[in-house]
């Protein structure tokens, strides 16, 4: 396949010398002279292990060129890649500035050409970035199909860039019109189909993964020199577990933490730091996020504008009955605050077996819970045109007979029976 790749930079050249590999002929774009000539002599302009060989293979083969004319290297090619820099702005945003103008310069050259052309782009870019460029240049080109649009975010590591591009830890790209790209795929290999706007955020959650994992060894390995520890003995130990701790638990968009172990820990290990005098940021953020999350499901109740709430499930997890720190305890202690009438249905919960310091938390923050329990599915639904459901404490053949099309359903935690029947849903953070 004859590709165009814009940018010669750490991710362009890269990417040329493992597509060459491959035995795809490329033309490498970019307005540094001097990268065009290193790249037309087989030179690498970074230092990557191997890269220099791929380079200057590629160019003995005659797969390999390079230059500063967009026009002619969009004519010898079907598919360009963008690869060009989006650096920051002193302000932090995101300057597009670059790959914008790259953009034009492809979609008139496309226009010229008068064929259909592959575009991907591979620079870090914000979610809708590449939407808003399809839009603003040259939008007529994708509307009749001439001009294909793709994102396909790179996860290189410096240092071991040309393994990470044949065995990548992550392959993902979305399209302008949401089908299969097979020439992306061809050039990419297994790569998985997402939304475009997912694909792109998918780059940032994975750095944003990266920098918090970074963060949080640091604070943990600050926090054990001031107590004499060895950090990394620490970290060793926490890295053991590879069910819990190293693995995708806990990482599913949904509730917010509760339950009577992660709030109190989390609260006392801060104290304690503050207390030493050790500065754990990052860590004494996250009860601020959390509380931030339960606000977001207070606000989707409250934008649906209904005064009459049905929640099903009300202890911090399913298969308990533990209500200490419930985020769903803190949801109806604050409707009912609001004049909001609530139920509850949780079959797990039995008041006469509450005790302790479950029993006295929830008697202070719901003292009349007794009267707001429910076994009545039927007449609570009926009662209620809200439902929240923290729980898939329902059998699905039940819920379709329960739910009507008038019901507004808000999903706090991604429950697949809800979404497929007929009725006002809402995710807690997805889309229907």
């Amino acid at each position: 396949m004859n590709v165009s790749i814009f940018g010669i930079g750490y991710v362009g050249a890269v990417t040329a010398g493992c597509l060459t590999k491959q035995g795809h002929r490329i033309h490498c774009v970019d307005v540094n002279e001097v990268k065009v000539d290193g790249i037309n002599a087989g030179q690498s302009p970074i230092f990557e292990p191997g890269l220099d060989g791929l380079l200057s293979t590629a160019c003995d083969r005659g797969l390999l060129t390079a230059t500063t004319d967009c026009e002619s290297a969009v004519a010898a090619s079907e598919v360009s890649i963008v690869c060009v820099g989006t650096p920051a702005l002193e302000s932090g945003r995101l300057n597009l500035a670059y790959v914008s103008h790259v953009y034009k310069q492809i979609a008139d050259a496309v226009k010229s050409k008068g064929t259909e052309h592959q575009l991907i782009l591979r620079s870090t870019m914000l979610p809708g970035s590449v939407r808003s460029l399809a839009e603003q240049h040259r939008p007529e080109l994708i509307t009749s199909g001439q001009l294909r649009v793709c994102f396909c975010p790179e996860f290189l590591r410096e240092g071991s860039a040309i393994g990470d591009f044949g065995n990548p830890a992550l392959a993902v790209y979305g399209t302008i019109d949401g089908e299969r790209n097979l020439a992306l795929e061809e050039l990419m290999g297994d790569c998985t189909l997402m939304p475009l706007e997912a694909a792109e955020l998918v780059k940032y959650a994975c750095n944003y993964w990266h920098a918090v994992k970074v963060a949080f060894g640091n604070e943990v390995g600050r926090l054990s020199k001031h107590l004499s520890v060895d950090g990394h003995a620490v970290m060793e130990a926490f890295c053991q577990d590879t069910q819990l701790n190293i693995s995708a638990n806990y990482l599913r968009p949904g509730t917010p933490f509760g339950g009577s172990c992660l709030p109190k820990d989390i609260a006392a290990l801060n104290s304690y730091a503050r207390q030493e005098g050790v500065a754990l940021p990052m860590l004494e953020s996250i009860q601020a996020s959390n509380h931030a999350h339960l606000d977001h499901l207070i606000q989707l109740v409250n934008h649906t504008g209904q005064r009459s709430v049905l929640i099903v499930g009300l202890s911090f997890k399913k298969g308990t009955d533990d209500l200490r720190g419930s985020p769903m305890v803190a949801l109806a202690e604050t409707l009912i605050g609001r004049g909001v009438e609530v139920e509850i249905y949780d079959t797990n919960i039995d008041l006469s077996r509450l005790t302790g310091s479950n029993q006295t938390e929830t008697s202070r923050r719901l003292p009349h819970l007794a009267a707001r329990l429910t076994v009545d599915t039927a007449g609570a639904f009926e009662r209620n045109q809200l439902i929240v459901f923290a729980q898939d404490l329902i059998p699905e053949p039940d819920l379709a007979q329960l739910i009507s099309a008038d019901h507004v359903v808000l999903d706090v935690n991604g429950i697949p029976s809800l979404r497929s029947i007929p009725c006002h849903y809402e995710g807690l953070c997805w889309e229907s």
